[in-house]
């Protein structure tokens, strides 16, 4: 086995500090894999390759499609395929080795981790901005381009499809990228029951998961193919204190799924509830606390108790049908989030509706000399938030005289700073254009057309503070042109050019640096031009290539800063131009070796340079500066050998130092950090499983920051990653 090789790379620390060692990194790792695959192709027969299937995707809005015949860079990830034993606690350990997939850990439960794609999303302070995410083709991105994941169910995900690049033209605002996770299909048993406990580092993570397949519906499945008709659902609930003081976490959640074929169109009904009670905010750090001790939390959020409580509750129907050369799709959703989030500036308190619906339709032409496809749909959503703030009274002391600030005295909630109600509603059309020329080229064209309205009430008037209600209405028109061709049936090469626009979201319009309610009406949405040249290739059957190079232009970047003397808080501004240009590369193989042994290794690189090309701030000019929160350089990889039911798995995530503030001035360290991972499954009877598993983050307990905040006030830069843990878990299985 190959793993030795890996491990004299972590005791040498040659990834740790800078760029270079990155690349020194890659090297080293492009030295394992390749020897893995020759081996695999020359060795006798004990010995021998293991073909891997060609790789389709579902989220290019269309039937699923083989990526050797889309125009950009796409991925599927399948995380039990070839990591085994996750944790199932964060996106990130999903998206392990997807290049130019950046997802930043805060080890903070009130905080999302932050999620981007080629830059894109950077700035978010919390939740995901600039890249479009779904479940099952149902939209998560709120219509503005926000969107919160933590009430997304992890331990029902099968698989993840990944746009990397604008897909403004299929899916409009925001969509820098696209992240589809797909629920996992239902056991094909009338009734099957999977049950895991995971326990390390003060967290306790537990799950059960029933599913069914009819006996009519198994009989018609094809091998690998998703049923006729099928039930799941899930229990899931994490409970404990996390990796740094003040991160304690309360959360449960349930999801379901049904679907059916009915006269030949397959319905499916899903639903969501999440309820997390208490979700401490251990907030950033300065760099000599990182130094010290990086479990600390920032002290003013503890003095003013900073948390959320997080209510979410989603349903959706899903329908679809094909009929020879047509098809068509239809969904809707509603959802309702309550959110109570108590920040040392103030208590937020918002109470959100959210409901949208998609439809899609498909025609394949084949009369014609060259076989064409168009494709036509639209989206709607609309989202309804009302929005409470009060001043945070936390750190008052009972006996404290009362004030206008603090009326009540030991009351947290102090006085109403700010009562609105907002609406945002999106409406997009699309059409895109395909045609089979001869010699296996395809040639594709695509339009949509966006429409984002932002509508201000402002309920909170006085004598000295006025009406500050107000509408915004933010359009774009998102073109793609783009030609594949298939040189070899397992080999193909595209180019594509797009423009693609992100509006502000609401919370970044109503969220002035001056502290006044209402629309910002000098924030202007990012416009963004690209260009994309790729290939990809299945080498020998064994060994998945995938390059990609790309030169983004935006104009009117979205640039995050905090407020001076308002801890906490976040305002907007516009940067005047960016460029963003990038190489990618992602490589995968699967090979069985020497006495049964099954071995996976993938890996992803991503290369890339961000800069201000125009960028001014009253007297100070940052043009010709990184833009902050992106490494230039990230490497991940890994690797998984099986043998009968034992397995283990090895893998890296290492990045090169990244700025902190516009000015440079302000910079993150690079790091490598590993884990590992074991487990066994043992049959009982055919029917049982268990399957005892253990392993081990930051495996070397490396001090590093794993995200920052962006232009922060107070010096409280680093959001330290997690320190040494490891954790015990067992699986149960019953059919």
């Amino acid at each position: 086995m190959h793993f030795p090789i890996f491990l004299r790379v972590t005791t040498s620390r040659t990834l740790r500090p800078s760029a270079g060692h990155i690349a020194a990194g890659f090297s080293i790792v492009i030295g394992v894999l390749a020897p893995c695959v020759a081996f695999a192709q020359v060795a006798g027969d004990s010995t021998r390759a293991r073909p891997l299937a060609p790789v389709s995707v579902t989220v290019t809005r269309d039937a699923a499609r083989s990526t050797f015949e889309l125009p950009f860079a796409t991925a599927r990830v399948l995380p039990d395929s070839s990591r085994p034993g996750l944790r199932r606690s964060s996106i990130g350990e999903l998206l392990l080795g997807v290049p130019g997939v950046i997802v930043q850990e805060r080890a903070n439960p009130s905080q999302d981790p932050r999620l981007a794609v080629r830059g894109f999303g950077a700035r978010s302070a919390f939740g995901v901005r600039g890249v479009r995410v779904l479940r099952d083709g149902i939209p998560l991105s709120l219509p503005d381009g926000q969107t919160p994941i933590d009430w997304l169910d992890l331990e029902t995900i099968g698989a993840i499809d990944v746009v990397r690049g604008t897909a403004a033209a299929l899916y409009g605002n925001a969509a820098g990228g696209i992240v589809d996770f797909r629920s996992r299909a239902p056991e094909l048993a009338p009734f099957a029951l999977s049950s895991r406990v995971l326990q390390g580092a003060g967290v306790t993570r537990s799950n059960v998961t029933l599913s069914g397949t009819p006996r009519t519906a198994r009989a018609n499945a094809d091998p690998g193919a998703t049923p006729s008709a099928g039930w799941l659902a899930s229990l899931t609930g994490t409970h404990g204190d996390g990796p740094r003081e003040w991160s304690r976490v309360d959360a449960s959640s349930g999801f379901a799924r049904g679907f059916a074929t009915v006269r030949g169109t397959r319905v499916e009904v899903q639903g969501t509830v999440y309820d997390a009670p208490r979700a401490e905010n251990t907030g950033a750090l300065t760099a000599g606390e990182l130094a010290a001790d990086p479990t600390l939390p920032d002290s003013l959020n503890v003095q003013r108790r900073s948390r959320k409580a997080v209510q979410q509750s989603q349903f959706a129907v899903i329908a679809s049908r094909t009929n020879g050369a047509n098809e068509w799709s239809a969904s809707a959703f509603a959802s309702a989030r309550q959110l109570d989030n108590p920040l040392p500036f103030a208590i937020v308190d918002v109470d959100r509706n959210v409901a949208g619906a998609s439809v899609r339709g498909t025609r394949r032409v084949t009369a014609l000399p060259w076989p064409l496809r168009l494709t036509a749909g639209g989206d709607f959503q609309q989202q309804d938030d009302e929005r409470l703030n009060f001043e945070n009274c936390a750190d008052v002391l009972p006996t404290a005289p009362v004030t206008v600030r603090c009326p009540v005295a030991s009351q947290e909630r102090g006085a109403v700073r700010l009562d609105q109600r907002e609406t945002v509603e999106g409406t997009g059309v699309f059409a895109r254009l395909e045609v089979e020329a001869p010699g296996r080229v395809f040639a594709s064209a695509a339009l949509r057309h966006d429409r984002v309205g932002f509508s201000v009430q402002d309920r909170f008037t006085t004598a000295t503070n006025p009406d500050d209600s107000g509408e915004r209405t933010l359009s774009a028109s998102s073109p793609m042109f783009a030609v594949v061709w298939r040189a070899r049936p397992l080999l193909s090469v595209y180019v594509n050019v797009a423009r693609a626009f992100e509006t502000p979201t609401v919370t970044e319009l109503t969220n002035q640096d001056d502290g006044s309610a209402g629309l910002n009406t000098r924030l202007a949405p990012q416009r963004t031009s690209t260009v994309e040249v790729g290939a990809q290739s299945l080498l020998a059957g064994v060994l998945q290539v995938d390059v990609a190079l790309f030169s983004a232009r935006v104009r009117d970047e979205l640039v995050a800063f905090d407020v001076p003397n308002a801890p906490g808080r976040r305002a907007f501004r516009n940067a005047g131009r960016t460029s963003r240009d990038g190489v990618e590369l992602s490589l995968a193989s699967r090979a069985t070796l020497p006495g049964a042994v099954t071995a996976d290794m993938g890996l992803g690189y991503t290369l890339s340079r961000f800069r201000y090309d125009q960028y001014q701030v009253g007297a100070a000019n940052f043009s010709g500066n990184s833009i902050p929160g992106i490494p230039d350089q990230q490497l991940q990889a890994f690797a998984t050998a099986r043998r009968g039911g034992t397995f283990g798995t090895i893998d890296v995530t290492a990045a090169s130092r990244a700025t902190a503030d516009d000015a440079a001035t302000v910079q993150a360290a690079g790091y490598a950090v590993w884990a590992l991972r074991a487990g066994h499954r043992v049959m009982v009877q055919r029917r049982f499983s268990i399957e005892p598993m253990a392993g081990v983050e930051n495996l070397f307990d490396r001090r590093f920051a794993g995200s920052v905040v962006v232009n922060a006030t107070r010096a409280r830069f680093f959001e330290p990653g997690g320190r040494r843990r490891g954790y015990v878990g067992v699986r149960v299985g019953a059919q």
